[in-house]
């Protein structure tokens, strides 16, 4: 009786499924399965027949290509988990300071309307040289905030319509350069030196006047005390 020769691909095939098969034994997976099969629980009867078909084990047909360029079995490498440990930052907390309010000055309104009728006639007196209006200060702009707002239709129609720098001239000359601030219209940086330097509170009325495009000349009508001092 004369055998036929097998060819190399079977060959490898045939060797393939015999691997396979020691695997499963090593892995005890023959006697898992009975054990599953003797420990599952009642079906209905469709599923008991389903479960009755022997289950086979098909083994996926290589390409000559793939077969032929390594014959050694595979090698399974273990997937290492790499754990990252967070660490939480905690950011200092903001503190922020509250405004020194004990060098307040509190007058009546009384008083601020006087200093105010005083401003406007100093701005009478100037015989309209100048664009000019009058501001009387209050508690934001001469302690804790300092800002000062300037009349809206006044920066729109005399001002600069973009941010820079105007300069204030006091009645001896000397020169304060503030940041203008054009959409909120208003002086922010240096206007809290110009307030310091001459000690303006609560009341004071002042006058400005544009002598030039970016320069304000600005005349001081001090409030007088009331006597009204609060801590606050």
């Amino acid at each position: 009786m004369v055998v036929a020769k097998q060819s190399p691909y079977e060959e490898f095939r045939l060797r393939r499924v015999e691997e396979n098969k020691k695997r499963m034994e090593a892995l005890n997976l023959p006697n898992l399965c009975r054990t599953l099969r003797l420990t599952s629980v009642k079906t209905s009867p469709m599923k008991k027949s389903n479960l009755a078909r022997e289950k086979q084990l098909v083994v996926v047909r290589r390409s000559s290509r793939i077969s032929n360029a390594s014959s050694s079995s595979p090698v399974y490498k273990e997937a290492s988990i790499l754990i990252v440990v967070v660490q939480r930052v905690h950011l200092p907390r903001r503190v922020s300071k509250g405004r020194d309010l004990s060098n307040r000055v509190y007058v009546s309104e009384e008083k601020r309307e006087e200093a105010f009728s005083k401003a406007e006639k100093l701005q009478a007196d100037l015989r309209n040289r100048f664009p000019s209006f009058v501001k009387s200060m209050l508690q934001s702009h001469v302690s804790g905030g300092f800002w000062l707002g300037l009349p809206v239709h006044f920066c729109r129609s005399e001002l600069q319509k973009q941010d820079g720098v105007i300069t204030l001239i006091d009645e001896e000359g000397e020169e304060f350069e503030t940041v203008y601030l054009a959409k909120r219209t208003g002086l922010s940086g240096g206007w809290l030196g110009f307030a310091v330097s001459h000690n303006l509170v609560y009341g004071d009325a002042l006058v400005f006047e544009l002598v030039r495009p970016t320069v304000f000349k600005v005349y001081i009508t001090r409030v007088k005390s009331s006597g009204e001092n609060p801590k606050m």
